[in-house]
């Protein structure tokens, strides 16, 4: 899974993204373009609960879920008609699986605005109308097509028809995609077309160092926008995690807890995005390794086995599942069995997050 970081010029993108991949890729700082192609970095997802498994069942390594994120260039107002860097920056967009939008909520009047002013509403709003305008030239061009091709007979072609001319209605009414329901196979139709509007979208709010907490209006207009849109806001400070990045784990700490905070942003944004696009964790516990893997909620379990293999799902037979407060009260496999803790699970069985287990299959 990708989730491509974009917002307009100087608003600390790829700072950001440099902090959160310990990336030393070297800052041009203040120019509007100093993001060409897009940079890629791949995460791991901080999770306490690998840290507790391991307490208890101690492997020879740990691995955690990871994340792909893709560092984009700031868009600017017209992008969907060339200007900037456009159509080229949009295309990138179309390849990610969700978008993390940067807004700047800090004043500093040595980082130029693109529009002048620090407005979060009105760069949130500038992003959403290019992403809608290139969503209707996608529409457009796709139309004709398949209405060719449904002339014709083809099953798939006649509901490409009713989902591109129901997504019309939608962004021809000003509408983000991602307001709208769709079926599994709409969805999946969807996401061939590449439609922007219709990604799941996490805001996160670059404040000041002296307002790491993300307080103040200019945070709270992002969080009341991000209700309406049914969204999720998380404030980060890019210029202190970039401090935060270049000190060792005991400063770092201390440095951590000066300013009210527990852990640093690659926690918060890592996690907001997981639930962004819809993902969660379950575990393998063993002397070899403890690992986290990744699934879609709603999996079942031979869709989660097939992550691991696909000759697991193929030959899925059964399902062992515990849970960690299981773990945690009697401290291993052994006695959570002789407890009847231990769960068997069939092919029915939609997993849930934090699920520790072992598959049997043929």
């Amino acid at each position: 899974m990708e989730a491509g970081i974009v917002g307009l010029p100087n608003v600390g993108k790829s700072t950001l993204f440099n902090a959160l991949t310990s990336s030393t890729v070297a800052q041009s700082a203040n120019y509007p373009f100093c993001t060409i192609e897009p940079n890629e970095g791949i995460v791991s997802v901080p999770d306490s609960r690998l840290e507790t498994i391991t307490r208890y069942i101690p492997p020879q390594k740990v691995i955690p879920a990871m994340l792909k994120l893709v560092d984009i260039a700031g868009i600017v107002e017209g992008a969907s008609k060339g200007e900037g860097l456009g159509n080229k920056f949009l295309s990138h967009i179309r390849e990610v699986d969700a978008i993390l939008q940067v807004v700047r909520c800090f004043e500093d009047k040595d980082i130029t605005h693109v529009s002048g002013d620090v407005n979060p509403l009105s760069d949130i709003e500038i992003i959403e109308t290019e992403l809608l305008l290139a969503d209707m030239e996608t529409l457009a061009a796709s139309l004709p097509k398949s209405e060719r091709a449904a002339k014709g007979g083809d099953k798939d072609a006649k509901l490409r028809v009713e989902v591109t001319k129901k997504c019309q209605a939608c962004v021809d009414e000003g509408h983000l995609l991602r307001t709208l329901e769709f079926t599994r196979d709409e969805a999946k139709i969807v996401r061939g077309l590449g439609l922007m509007t219709a990604k799941p979208i996490l805001y996160i709010a670059n404040v000041a160092e002296d307002n790491v907490a993300g307080e103040g209006p200019l945070v709270q207009q992002v969080r009341d926008h991000a209700a309406n849109v049914n969204a999720e806001v998380v404030p980060v400070c890019a210029k202190f995690e970039a401090e935060l990045g270049e000190l060792d784990d005991a400063d770092r700490a201390e440095m951590l807890e000066s300013v009210g905070l527990t852990e640093a942003a690659l926690g918060t944004v890592a996690r907001g995005a997981y639930r962004t696009l819809g993902l969660q964790s379950y575990f393998t516990a063993g002397e070899k390794e403890v690992r986290a893997w990744t699934i879609p909620v709603g999996a079942t379990a031979p869709q989660a086995a097939g992550v691991i293999h696909t000759d697991f799902e193929k030959g899925f037979i059964r399902c062992e599942v515990y849970t960690l407060a299981a773990l945690e009260e009697f401290k291993t496999e052994k006695e959570i069995r002789a407890a009847g803790k231990l769960r068997v699970e069939g092919k029915e069985y939609i997993m849930k997050d934090g699920d520790i287990c072992h598959f049997l299959f043929n």
